[in-house]
């Protein structure tokens, strides 16, 4: 692991992570079953939505996995990449948009 940030996953820490907690671990499964199955959004589009938002929380492991998911779902690669600019923007506007606060909190008389 020597240079890595995060360990690449493995079966065995996966293991580990359900043998420390396995109550919560089958609730969280079964949450994220149901959570990305069909409904009043299909599976592709919910998978571009975990894409871009694994994006924004910068998670490797979610990057990874929704990119998968989402191709498994049918989503293409410029359908991936819209989602990340979405993201992009969105992230960005947040920034753009708390100015606000920064203005509101500039003192007259500094």
């Amino acid at each position: 692991m020597a240079g890595q940030v995060y360990p690449e996953p493995s079966p065995e820490l996966a293991h580990r992570r359900r043998e420390l907690v396995p109550n919560t671990q089958a609730a969280f499964d079964a949450f994220s079953r149901q959570v990305f199955a069909d409904g009043a959004l299909d599976t592709k589009t919910k998978q571009l939505i975990a894409v871009a938002v694994a994006h924004v929380t910068q998670c490797p492991y979610c990057i990874q996995g929704h990119t998968k998911a989402a191709q498994r779902a049918g989503a293409t690669a410029q359908e991936l990449m819209e989602a990340v600019w979405v993201a992009a923007e969105m992230r960005a506007g947040g920034a753009f948009a708390h100015a606000s606060l920064m203005i509101a909190s500039l003192s007259e008389d500094r």
